[in-house]
């Protein structure tokens, strides 16, 4: 399976500033800011809707100003039949409205970031290898949230929620040019692994955060605001948490990046999905067999 293409010299000298940036303080004042209820923020969502090319047709508010926030706006719902799902039951559904980074199979437990990069399963989930064997061999696909997508993440499959573990880490940016060049740059990054159980087996969606996400939010949590300076495991065995395939799980309140795991069960990924490609919530991007 194809990954990203490799980096390019322009690729490092965009990146190289991230390194010395106060990541974490940046995307607090972003935060404030993005949450200020004033009418400041209509010309802002304008422009932002113009620069990105949003479409707001989609939205269930399509007026930006009817938003109490930036992040209201940001974080918008849209309409009830804007995202139908694939009706085959077999099918593994897009989580978010994205572009396919990496994907394919997880081997000896690690993880293609882009074309001669690779990262470890175990750090990603935070470091703990009971967790990380069962996705060991299995598949996984990246994506990334741009900032004229849809920014709330569904459910690929019904499932039952078993763990979330929350992992501190850097806020560097996840735009493409700092995935070919930053090594390690999704196991260095803060994280939320959501772990579930479903009919197929285990799955793990995990939302990573970038610079100017202040926070990331889940349905069954609220915004996850743990001590960043240690990972935070919560097990849900006393407060089940079942989600239905293509539900609501959590959103980001800036752009960011999702990466899909799946243990080493009979499946195959869509033909023709590619690094690049353009995937919307609903969208079946893969199969189990039988």
């Amino acid at each position: 399976m194809p990954a990203a293409e490799p980096p390019r010299w322009l690729d490092l000298i965009k990146s190289l500033p991230l390194y010395a940036l106060p990541h974490h303080a940046i995307s607090r004042t972003v935060h404030a800011l993005a949450r200020m209820e004033t009418r400041l923020k209509d010309p802002v969502a304008r422009w932002f809707i113009r620069r990105y090319g949003v479409d707001m047709s989609e939205a269930a508010e399509t007026r930006p100003e009817a938003y109490p926030s930036f992040n209201a706006f940001f974080t918008r719902a849209l309409r009830p039949d804007a995202r139908p799902l694939d009706d085959d039951p077999t099918a593994l559904l897009s989580p978010a409205d994205s572009t396919v980074s990496a994907l394919g199979r997880i081997s000896e437990g690690r993880i293609i970031q882009a074309k001669g990069r690779d990262f470890s399963l175990e750090t990603l989930l935070g470091g703990d290898a009971a967790r990380a064997q069962p996705f060991r061999n299995g598949h996984f696909i990246t994506l990334y949230l741009s900032p004229r997508d849809y920014h709330r993440v569904h459910m690929p499959a019904a499932g039952r929620l078993c763990e979330t573990v929350y992992v501190p880490g850097r806020l560097f940016s996840v735009a493409p040019h700092t995935v070919r060049t930053i090594p390690n740059l999704f196991a260095r990054n803060e994280r939320v692994a959501c772990l579930f159980d479903t009919e197929r087996g285990p799955l793990a969606s995990i939302m990573v955060g970038a610079i100017n996400v202040g926070s990331i939010e889940l349905v069954w949590a609220g915004e996850v605001t743990p001590p960043r300076h240690d990972p935070t495991v919560t097990r849900h065995d006393d407060r089940p948490v079942e989600l239905p395939r293509g539900a609501e799980m959590g959103r980001f309140n800036m752009g960011s990046t999702v990466i899909l795991l799946l243990p080493d069960v009979p499946f195959t990924w869509q033909s023709d999905l590619a690094p690049g490609m353009r995937v919307k919530v609903g969208e079946g991007i893969g199969k189990f067999d039988g």
